[in-house]
């Protein structure tokens, strides 16, 4: 179905190939994870299936492409339209109407579909991915997640014969990234569709691929082959990945199933022992607070009666379904949306009273569309007006983003960078003022496991530190990385408040894989094991 053979692609002004001698052979009805470091050129292959690269992006492309036995070389997008459906890594980018319903038409009215079928498609469309309740919705009015599935779902009416996904639930939670996932299995197993998809959270999709494609940035070799024969030397890998070759599992687990077969002896060894965890003060100054705070769209309440403290060097977590009021919550913390009801409080003052400096210094956000904070033509000069917008020492933001993001270049444009590069660059221009409560909206979509890990430990220097943390995210395997509470809410309303072991351990959907291997003990993270392993070790 898709063939690559000898494919390099030099981008203008990069002296060096993003993809270098690419030969791959993907059949017809598989399911082809991509994977590699942030902007090591999962995107580039992605785009290079339907023709975006080069046609569109530029560059010189060698090689060749063969898609259903189409070269894309000589067809460009709109002639592999038919065949290849592209969902990108920003939903908002690639819709073209206002509301949810004529988004999921638009693409077969565009190939000349009949009235009746693009209707019957439609519904099915609406009923597979959970959006009948939002049809009739404006497409700006959604939630991250709902925007994203509504991308999915207007590819997938269209009904192509290849499915091409960048980060299809990064922005989705547990939940709804099962439901896509089931989706596109009935895809691959019932109708024949290749899909290949980049996807940096692999605990929730590896054990569904066929297949993995290894892209290891630089130009180096990329690299085809079955997912445990990948999993074995790959530098990113998923939690169950990481534990198994910590115990030296054989034959190599893909799924928590198969790991909770192998980790009998595991569980053995961490018998009596209990996690290292954070220590936070026991009554911790008061950083942000809510108060039976409502907060209504229209008519549409988005909190209920919210009541939340956040304490110095906390790191809190908000949970729950996408459209369950967590980015309402944040924005109300740094003084946008609606006007609330009830009392909001950040380090003693209504945010709304705070401008300028004085809020930049108090309370910093990062919201889930990072691009929308970026206006500059360049990296260096977006950190250079960070600086001088925080009132800090030039080269603040420049030194922040060498720790969290060291290969991006001065000169390159932030529109140029990958969604998670974006995101890193927004998040070091926040950091820059260093304010006592950071807001965070899904910071680890687009991001791979190593710059995860180091957004953790900045994360986590900063609440030692006595920052306090808030951040919204679907990510588990983050949560339980450096949460010390997690708050999930449905429908506006706080739901559950707790510790982070009592609360996700508690729960299926928001349970981390090391917590469902090694359940019905409260381990969390391979890191929390591999600690406990080398203590056992060196007691004797």
């Amino acid at each position: 179905m898709i063939i690559f053979d000898d494919v390099s692609l030099t981008y203008p002004d990069q002296e060096r190939p993003t993809l270098s001698h690419v030969d791959l052979r993907i059949p017809e009805g598989e399911l082809v994870l991509v994977v590699g470091r942030t902007g090591s050129g999962k995107t580039t292959l992605l785009r290079a299936i339907n023709g975006l690269v080069p046609h569109f992006t530029g560059g010189t492309l060698t090689g060749r492409i063969l898609v259903d036995g189409r070269d894309t070389a000589t067809h460009p997008p709109r002639e592999l339209a038919d065949v290849v459906g592209v969902v990108p890594q920003d939903p908002m980018s690639a819709f073209v109407t206002d509301t949810v319903e004529d988004e999921l038409a638009y693409g077969m009215e565009c190939l000349g579909l009949p009235a009746d079928v693009m209707r019957r498609r439609v519904e099915e469309t609406l009923d597979l991915l959970g959006l009948a309740d939002i049809r009739n919705r404006a497409l700006r009015s959604l939630s991250g997640g709902q925007r994203q599935r509504v991308a999915i779902g207007a590819v997938l009416a269209a009904h192509p014969k290849v499915l091409v996904l960048d980060e299809p639930t990064s922005a989705l939670d547990p939940g709804a990234a099962e439901e896509v996932l089931a989706a596109l299995q009935r895809l691959v197993h019932d109708l024949g569709v290749t899909v290949v998809m980049a996807e940096h959270r692999l605990e929730r999709v590896l054990q569904y691929a066929d297949q993995v494609i290894l892209v290891p940035g630089d130009g180096a070799p990329v690299l085809f082959g079955a997912p445990e024969e990948m999993m074995r030397t790959a530098p990113i890998a998923p939690p169950v990945v990481e534990l198994a070759r910590l115990a030296g599992w054989q034959p190599l687990p893909l799924s928590v199933r198969d790991a909770r077969r192998a980790a009998g002896s595991l569980r053995d060894l961490l018998v009596g022992q209990l996690p290292r965890l954070r220590s936070v003060a026991d009554s911790p100054a008061e950083r942000a607070g809510l108060d039976d705070l409502t907060v209504r769209y229209g008519t549409t309440p988005a909190l209920r009666h919210a009541s939340l403290r956040v304490g110095e060097g906390e790191v809190v977590a908000l949970m729950g379904r996408n459209g369950a009021g967590k980015s309402t919550l944040l924005n109300t913390l740094v003084g946008v949306g609606p006007q609330p009801v009830g009392d909001v409080r950040v380090n003693g003052r209504n945010p709304r009273d705070l401008a300028g400096t004085d809020l930049l210094r108090s309370v910093g956000l990062v919201p889930q569309e990072p691009a929308d904070l970026l206006e500059a033509t360049s990296v260096a000069e977006e950190c250079r007006v960070s600086d001088r917008d925080a009132g800090c020492d030039a080269g603040t933001t420049r030194a922040l983003l060498a720790l969290m993001a060291p290969e991006i270049q001065d000169g390159i444009h932030p529109r140029d960078l990958s969604e998670g590069q974006r995101l890193l660059l927004v998040l070091c221009i926040i950091l820059a003022a260093r304010p006592p409560l950071l807001l965070l909206d899904e910071p680890t979509r687009g991001l791979d496991y190593p710059t995860k890990a180091r957004l953790a430990r900045v994360l986590t220097d900063l609440a030692d530190a006595g920052h306090a943390i808030v951040l919204a995210t679907h990510d588990v395997e983050l949560v339980a990385e450096i949460a010390d509470r997690v708050v999930i809410l449905a429908e506006g309303e706080i739901v559950a408040d707790g510790t982070t072991a009592h609360v996700v351990t508690a729960s299926p959907m928001f349970a981390p894989q090391v917590s469902k291997i090694l359940a019905p003990s409260t381990w969390l993270t391979v890191r929390q094991v591999a600690v406990a392993l080398e203590e056992t070790e060196a007691a004797g």
